[in-house]
């Protein structure tokens, strides 16, 4: 028999919304796709549908690429607000 889940399950607040495209200039809505190293969050932490999940990685390739959000930040570089100049 399968194990029951030990988390609740996750909605995609995107699909809530009805987000059919996303900018990739938009970095402040894009924070809580990022953990705070700057690396993509999982589907299973998000609870972001696949099809949102491929655009936000999407989103946040392209936001890398234009250097509007750092690729990732190291363990020397600390940052105690990491979102705070993503506004």
């Amino acid at each position: 028999m399968a194990e029951k889940r030990k988390y609740k399950k996750r909605f995609c607040k995107y699909c809530e919304s009805k987000v059919d495209f996303m900018d990739y200039k938009e970095v402040g809505a894009l924070r809580f796709s990022l953990s705070e190293r700057y690396k993509i969050m999982p589907r299973r932490l998000t609870g972001n549908c696949k099809r949102h999940q491929d655009m936000i990685s999407a989103v946040i390739k392209r936001a890398r690429a234009a250097a509007l959000i750092p690729y990732t930040v190291t363990r020397k570089q600390v940052v105690t607000q990491p979102f705070e100049n993503l506004r």
